[in-house]
């Protein structure tokens, strides 16, 4: 059995946003109750990622991290065409995830304790967002 859903939500713009819970939830309502769960993320400047969820640093840590790696406004990128965001929003996005995948047990996310799902919005400004959650497995 396949449920295949489209999750959208309203970025803050450059934040982490959960979601574990409306995961958690669409994964209930499926009915599947073993196999697994995949997000799809249907866009090029913002990534998926599954990190830990009790300590606010660990997300501090990355974006500090990622902006060394990826600053805004250098001069060696050409593609500026949104503004001095754009270039650093998608090398974050190819050296992050597009997609995740969870298994499913007893019709629940198989997170680890300290695990969350979460959309990291690379861009600066707020964005509207659409992610594809499939749900696979026996109900």
């Amino acid at each position: 059995m396949i449920v295949r859903e489209i999750l959208r939500l309203q970025t803050r713009g450059r934040s982490f946003e959960p979601l574990t819970e409306a995961v958690a939830k669409l994964v209930r309502s499926s009915g599947i109750r073993e196999g697994i769960c995949n997000l799809f993320i249907q866009h090029t400047s913002a990534s998926l990622m599954i990190s830990e969820n009790a300590d606010p640093a660990v997300q501090r840590d990355l974006e500090r991290f990622m902006q060394r790696i990826a600053p805004d406004g250098s001069p060696d990128y050409e593609h500026d065409a949104e503004g001095p965001d754009d270039m650093p929003a998608h090398i974050r996005s190819v050296l992050t995830n597009t997609s995740v995948s969870v298994p499913v047990t007893d019709g629940r996310l198989m997170l680890g304790t300290w695990q969350g799902l979460y959309l990291w919005e690379h861009r600066h400004a707020r964005h509207s967002r659409e992610l594809i959650v499939t749900v696979m497995g026996d109900p």
